[in-house]
């Protein structure tokens, strides 16, 4: 009994009667022929024609998809509507006119994002090669070289689903954050398609999963996502309007001793896309989250280029504040809530 009462007493805990680590959580992969109820339908519809849309030309491809988004402008009335309000909110100079052709664009830069998870998801390497350049990625491998961890942080623009296929043949083996649907056949679409880029898949409520992988050296490639009403979160100006916004960047940080490099994916108007790596955040993380997603948000909106890449069609909400009965808020999450005009 010796040893073990000296295991208990003792500080320092013998090898052999110390917990074995905690596997990290592994995305669990299941096949999509277990979806072969009616319900389902639709969606393997809706499949069939994106890897169908991957034999067109990429113009063609991707004028689809703006015809796709136009014609969700006209039959999602409340969509439309809360997007014209994010527009009006952060764009008050804007006339009526510019704000309805700005949330048209939205709605078609949202339509050639399905185009691109297609891409993303079937497109070869090298044809994702010729239409994309990337800059700034020797910030990467000098973060590494100077022994950090690194998190790559981004936002939920409309060609996310292509710079992660192009990222991998740049920069060490990653993982990826995800949020799940509802819809667990499109859970696993959409996982399938990010597994052909990351190394693994993480929850985004699964914190110490990623924090286990930036101690294990392992690249996080995280977009905050939305809905933090509460934790992790706080009150800070977008466009000079209030928005709730997720602060969880500096506590990944610094659980996971990294520095936070943001990473922006954009279309270009002539075709194709650029994706541009910043140098890490200086001074994050910091003792002060809100001032920390302060400086990572303005980082967003100083980049953030167009025509119409950052989500713009979430719903508006509002808040309950100490002795303010009616404070509304904008937008959900960093660099969300907003479509910006080149």
């Amino acid at each position: 009994m010796f040893p073990f009462a000296l295991a208990r007493t003792c500080r320092y805990t013998p090898r052999r009667f110390r917990k074995p680590p905690v596997a990290m959580k592994q995305f669990e992969r299941r096949p999509l022929y277990h979806y072969w109820q009616p319900r389902y339908w639709p969606a393997w519809l809706g499949v069939g024609f994106l890897r169908l849309s991957c034999w067109l030309p990429y113009r063609w491809q991707i004028g689809l998809g703006k015809a796709i988004g136009r014609l969700g402008h006209r039959i999602a009335g409340s969509r439309r509507a809360i997007t014209r309000r994010n527009i009006e909110l952060c764009f008050p100079e804007y006339s009526a006119d510019e704000r309805d052709k700005l949330a048209l664009e939205h709605f078609e830069a949202l339509g050639c994002s399905l185009m691109e998870w297609a891409l993303g998801r079937w497109a070869s390497d090298q044809k994702l090669e010729r239409m994309t350049t990337l800059v700034g990625v020797e910030h990467v491998h000098a973060a590494i070289e100077n022994g950090h961890n690194v998190i790559l942080l981004s936002a939920h623009f409309t060609p996310i689903e292509i710079s992660g296929r192009v990222l991998k043949n740049y920069v060490p083996p990653y993982d990826c954050v995800y949020r799940p649907f509802r819809n667990p056949m499109m859970t696993q679409l959409i996982a399938a398609g990010r597994l052909k880029s990351g190394r693994n898949l993480i929850d985004k409520n699964d914190i110490k999963s990623m924090v286990r992988a930036l101690r294990e050296g392992v690249i996080v490639w995280y977009a905050p996502d939305q809905a933090y009403h509460q934790k992790q979160s706080a009150l800070l100006p977008f466009f000079g309007v209030p928005a709730m916004t997720n602060t969880a960047t500096t506590t990944l940080a610094r659980l996971g001793r990294a520095v936070t490099l943001p990473f922006f994916p954009r279309r270009l108007p002539e075709g194709g896309y650029e994706i541009k790596i910043l140098p890490p955040i200086e001074g994050l993380p910091s003792d002060d989250p809100a001032a920390d997603t302060l400086t990572a948000s303005r980082r967003g909106v100083d980049q953030v280029q167009g025509p119409i890449e950052a989500l713009g069609s979430n719903s508006f909400g509002q808040v309950d504040i100490p002795g303010d009965d009616d404070f509304v808020f904008i937008g959900d999450s960093t660099w969300h809530g907003v479509a910006i005009r080149e």
